[in-house]
């Protein structure tokens, strides 16, 4: 018997049968949409998290930190002389700079901000950089923007979420609330961004009204006299997006580092600036420290080593690439228990077709006996019962697919692409190595289920058959 004579007779089995047929695909279509769609979930995670890394400099990026300078860490100052403190200064810019197989190396300054404009005021977190760091962090700024340069005055890079952390003043209700934006148009208008946020909440108390002049005290004595200074500032860009659009980039403001760190020397000449470690008596170092440095190494095999190379200088070390490991291996178990949960559907499915082929031999028995008198050899008939199950899981395996790519893209819709969920992109992902390798599972789940089916059709005694009613 020629293959072309197996599937014409197994397609005309299959549809002798229509609704037991349909039911029993239709167990298919169930358990490959919940594999794939299951899996596409796991998927979609991963492909966001590969985003956020280039977004984050890439694989080749390193982010060196020491002491605790800038409003990123938890400050421990005092608890080490400067001489033993392991700070990220100008000194260490420099050393990094000159490691092997660095291709360049800036220091990073973090620190948190208000920015005030008429009835709103807004919460932020200002990222500082010299102009060759924001241009390494490949920022994507909307049409029209460009990176702020080292200037007299500050110029910002707003994230294109940072809208939504304005409120009206005296407790109004955010964004996230209300749903509705304030009615500022950060790439246009001028706003005042506050760095001295002590003195701005001590304005804010009823004491004093906002600039005017206050003390500070500091160990019992009175400090000079400092106004609340309220820097007006224009945007140079903003981060390509909509408000609700997630990215590593969406909630920092961005500003170049060789512009404000003068300004803050001079806003807090005499006192400390924010987030600066302190001496035992509670005095400023001279020097000026940083967050954090970013180092950029020329290959990804050389990371692993340059990033020893800096921890046994003392430093603490993090890398996108180590970091991408780690969440590879969490994302390998949450795709295998996702994809767990859906093939609990396929086995059901499985259990439906061995059950359709068992009841096909029933119903067949006497057919099944004609056609070994006829000389037909127990390998076909063994064939083509595989063949009907392959033919079911086959086309539940297709329609299934068709399907799971409907149920991904409501998936996507209802969470705004991500967005809802804290995802920069689809959280629903299928690949075209996923929909193959599923419609080869369905394929397989199929011959299995229907291979007990065939091996008691081959089984089966040829009068014995022909005698059946």
């Amino acid at each position: 018997m020629s293959w072309m004579d197996l599937l014409r007779m197994s397609g005309s089995n299959l549809k002798r049968r229509k609704l037991r047929t349909f039911l029993t695909v239709l167990g298919v279509v169930i358990g490959t949409t919940s594999i794939v769609v299951m899996i596409s979930l796991g998927l979609g995670m991963q492909q966001s998290l590969y985003r956020e890394v280039e977004q984050s400099g890439g694989l080749t990026s390193i982010r060196v930190t020491g002491e605790s300078a800038g409003d990123s860490m938890y400050s421990e100052s005092g608890s080490e002389s400067e001489d033993t403190a392991k700070y990220i200064d100008d000194e260490l810019i420099k050393t990094l700079g000159t490691l092997e197989h660095v291709e360049a190396s800036y220091p990073v300054y973090e620190m948190s901000v208000i920015l005030l404009k008429g009835g709103y005021e807004g919460y932020g977190f200002l990222k500082a950089m010299p102009y060759e760091g924001l241009m390494e962090e490949k920022i994507p700024l909307a049409e029209g923007g460009k990176l702020p340069a080292e200037s007299s005055s500050l110029e910002l890079v707003y994230g294109n979420a940072v809208i939504t952390d304005f409120q009206e003043k005296g407790g109004g209700e955010s964004y996230w609330e209300t749903g509705v934006l304030p009615n500022i148009d950060l790439a246009k208008d001028s706003l005042f961004l506050i760095l001295d946020q002590d003195g701005y909440y001590n304005s804010q108390s009823g004491d004093m009204d906002m600039g005017s002049d206050y003390s500070a005290e500091n160990d019992g004595e009175s400090q000079p006299v400092k106004q609340v200074k309220k820097h007006v500032v224009k945007a140079s860009g903003i981060v390509e997006g909509a408000p609700d659009d997630y990215n590593a980039h969406s909630s920092y403001i961005y500003c170049n580092l060789d512009t404000l760190v003068p300004i803050l020397k001079k806003e807090f000449s005499g006192r400390v600036i924010p987030g600066q470690p302190t001496t035992s008596s509670g005095k400023a170092y001279k020097d000026f420290y940083y967050s954090s440095a970013q180092v950029k190494v020329d290959d990804i095999d050389q990371v692993n080593e340059v990033a020893d190379s800096i921890r046994q200088m003392g430093y603490s070390v993090e890398t996108n690439a180590e970091y991408l490991q780690s969440m590879q291996k969490e994302f390998a178990m949450i795709e295998a228990v996702l994809g767990g949960i859906g093939a609990v559907s396929l086995f059901v499915a499985a259990i439906g077709i061995a059950n359709t082929m068992m009841m096909s031999i029933y119903e067949r028995t006497k057919e099944i006996g004609v056609i070994k008198v006829l000389g037909c050899s127990l390998k076909n008939i063994k064939q083509m019962f595989l063949m009907e199950a392959a033919f079911i899981g086959l086309i539940g395996g297709v329609i299934g697919n068709i399907f799971s790519f409907f149920v991904s893209a409501v998936i996507n819709a209802i969470t705004g692409h991500g967005a809802a969920m804290g995802f920069d992109g689809d959280i629903s992902y299928i690949p075209i190595w996923l929909v193959l390798v599923s419609l080869g599972i369905a394929m397989l789940v199929g011959i299995m289920a229907g291979y007990f089916p065939a091996k008691r059709a081959m089984q089966l005694s040829p009068l014995a058959a022909i005698r059946t009613e």
